[in-house]
């Protein structure tokens, strides 16, 4: 009886920690949020869906300068492929806008925006 109810426990552990369901020929991406998962978040702001979905982007990296004053600590936003401003700007993006959401590590932040953006880049697409 015990035995059951532990493999009803893990059952149910592994389905509800597993990855999304993914269409044919779709890769699962632990850096990018899609419009699907978005909406299935229902956060109001950009800020609300990542910290439901991947709260893991909104950390902070550490120092990222020997001089402390002009360190960023956290990623900056992009919005359209256009630097946006500080990890505070995300609540002012309505969620009903976005189409994507994807976090760049410092290197292909570097190549992609430029070698400034010290602790990586949250760049959010939304529909034109």
């Amino acid at each position: 009886m015990i035995s059951r109810w532990a493999f009803a426990l893990t059952l149910a552990i592994a389905v509800g920690c597993s990855h999304p369901q993914l269409g044919p020929g779709e890769v699962y991406n632990s850096q990018v949020i899609t419009e699907d998962e978005i909406v299935a978040s229902r956060g109001a702001n950009a800020y609300e869906v990542i910290h439901r979905l991947r709260s893991n982007f909104l950390t902070n990296r550490g120092e990222t300068s020997l001089n402390r004053t002009q360190s960023n600590p956290y990623p900056t936003v992009y919005l359209d492929d256009q630097e946006f401003g500080p990890i505070t700007t995300l609540s002012s993006i309505p969620a009903a806008q976005i189409t994507m959401i994807r976090l760049y590590r410092v290197s292909e932040a570097n190549a992609k925006y430029g070698s400034h953006n010290l602790s990586g880049v949250i760049s959010i697409y939304t529909r034109q």
